[in-house]
């Protein structure tokens, strides 16, 4: 009962703001430096939401969302939907889509024709802003974040940082701001979302020392592979396992041993983060540098010897967290964000972080905790007022941790001035967070929120300690920023980018599992020169320059 009571208190606060906004009258009050905190007199207000929350009469909606894969398909199932709905009379008719289904579905979605009134957490690429927008698929929602969004409203105005960086060239705002502030610089959480981490308990029983070089490294492998560590006198261990082409987990991270870090895949924002380095200024393509061709090379080994994972290559979520925790340890190091999502708790004291081998790049990433990828509008919504005022609600700090990590009694405690503070006890966050989140799309964490809400759970803030370090010591100096580029260059990367990027990542999967690069090297890069890569690295030169120059 206090745990409703508390998430109740929380919500009248949001929807006192709301009204506010959107009952237009002359008692609106002016946006503060930052969204209001909650109040004891709270309740006092109550009466006053109803000329708009809860509706007198009921607004239905229909919204789209990725989900992920341990989360219930329907999110009106869960408790903290269930109390919006309560306190809004909005009820939301959900189409959820697995993440790795997403953006194919939605596509398809836009297609043909058949919007629904909303997406929570969009996932728009600045292209595909760009284009909806332009077209009239979603709607600019600049008045309706004045007019009757005040909790985002009063964020924007006092961070004219994120107000500019989801702002279209065309000044209007298409998808809605979404993320968490956790460290900034080379020390934000995103910068390296690649950690290699190795079996201690299988380096000690082969009496092996923590390897300081790629060449180590891979007899450590071999050592793995043929001298039964895991002692049940089967040959069934994976020395190295990993997702081929994901946005964490990616093989990519250790071409950075040959001096060409190799990202691929970044889901909430493709548009630019493929293959893409920056060094003094200048922008470059991982895979025409020589770097790549012997990092494919040398890897190409690993698989010839059967020191990596096939699986690696098909590998989702589930399939991935499952080989850490079969009944006999079977796998001896990984590359993920977290050890504990694959290995489990118990079994994660035991595995270490294998520093940066001598010599070895560290991409930065523009991993950025802040995203203008998140929910947005379409035309066929017949309540955008309802709709902007619902979402709205997520983005006062108390709702928005809520909202993208899971509700008060199960992922965080309220302390007697209101802050959620993490909970201590839970056995797997990363799963956890998947099944009782409602989405990673909608609401905003920032530092200065940390009075209200102590978002930033220990594991994240072990993280961001693991890569300062470990890993910032060896980052890049520059990395490629967010930028929303201009209309003339996402026509461009729009044209070139997918099938440039595709057909890298064949090539790669191909040479990495059956040799071949050095045979293919040269036609390679002619191809890619046929495929305009030149023109794509100049429409992603001319935005990190206009870039470079804003900041002067």
């Amino acid at each position: 009962m206090k745990k409703k009571t508390s998430i109740l208190l929380a919500m009248i606060m949001v929807l006192t703001l709301v009204l506010a906004a959107c009952s237009k009258n002359n008692n609106t009050p002016e946006a503060s430096d930052s969204p209001a905190p909650v109040q004891e007199s709270a309740s006092a207000s109550a009466s006053e939401n109803a000329s708009f929350f809860p509706l007198k009469e009921k607004v239905t909606l229909k919204a789209v969302s990725p989900r992920p894969p341990l989360a219930p398909s329907d999110f009106n199932t869960q408790p903290l939907m269930k109390e919006i709905e309560q306190m809004t009379n909005v009820h939301v008719e959900w189409d959820t889509i697995v993440e790795t289904d997403y953006l194919a579905k939605r596509n398809l979605l836009l297609a043909s024709g058949n919007l629904p009134d909303f997406f929570l957490g969009s996932r728009f690429s600045d292209t595909e802003l760009i284009k909806y927008g332009k077209d009239g698929t979603i709607i600019p929602l600049n008045d309706l974040i004045e007019n009757n969004m005040p909790n985002l409203k009063a964020i924007l105005d006092s961070r004219p940082d994120i107000k500019a960086a989801i702002t279209a060239p065309d000044g209007n705002i298409y998808a809605l701001p979404q993320g968490e502030e956790i460290g900034s610089g080379q020390q934000e959480i995103g910068a390296n979302p690649d950690f290699l981490y190795i079996n201690q308990d299988w380096l000690d029983a082969l009496k092996l020392e923590m390897p300081k070089t790629i060449d180590e490294y891979t007899a450590v492998l071999k050592a793995f592979k043929t001298q039964d560590p895991n002692g049940n006198k089967k040959a069934d261990e994976i020395p190295l396992t990993y997702i081929d082409n994901f946005w964490t987990g990616d093989i990519g991270v250790l071409y950075g041993a040959f001096g060409v870090p190799d990202k691929t895949h970044r889901p909430n924002n493709p548009t630019y983060i493929d293959h893409l380095n920056v060094d003094n200024g200048v922008v470059s393509y991982s895979a025409q540098q020589e770097g790549f061709k012997e990092g494919t090379a040398y890897l190409n080994q690993w698989f010839k010897e059967g020191l990596v994972d096939l699986e690696a290559f098909t590998h989702d979520y589930g399939s991935y967290f499952a080989r850490g925790k079969t009944e006999v340890e079977t796998i001896g190091s990984m590359i993920w964000w977290d050890k504990n999502d694959v290995a489990g708790p118990e079994r994660g004291e035991h595995w270490k972080i294998v520093p940066p081998f001598e010599g070895m790049v560290v991409k930065w990433n523009s991993g950025g905790g802040l995203g203008r990828d998140g929910s947005a509008i379409t035309k066929d919504n017949k309540n955008p007022e309802v709709t902007a005022a619902w979402l709205d609600t997520m983005y006062e700090p108390v709702m928005a941790a809520q909202v993208r990590f899971g509700p008060i009694g199960v992922w965080y405690d309220q302390d007697a001035s209101g802050k959620l503070v993490g909970k201590t006890d839970l056995e797997n966050p990363g799963e956890l967070r998947q099944s009782t989140a409602i989405s990673n799309g909608i609401g905003l964490l920032l530092a200065e929120f940390t009075n209200k809400v102590d978002y930033v759970e220990p594991r994240a803030l072990q993280r961001v300690n693991d890569s300062v370090e470990f890993y910032v010591p060896q980052m890049q100096k520059e990395k490629f920023p967010n930028i929303f580029f201009s209309e003339d260059e996402l026509k461009v990367i729009d044209r070139l980018k997918p099938d440039i990027s595709a057909y890298t990542n064949k090539m790669r999967a191909k040479w990495l599992m059956s040799g071949g690069v050095e045979k293919d090297w040269d036609e390679f890069q002619a191809t890619l020169k046929k495929m305009g890569i030149e023109e794509l690295l100049a429409a992603h030169q001319s935005g990190y320059d206009r870039y470079l120059a804003a900041q002067k």
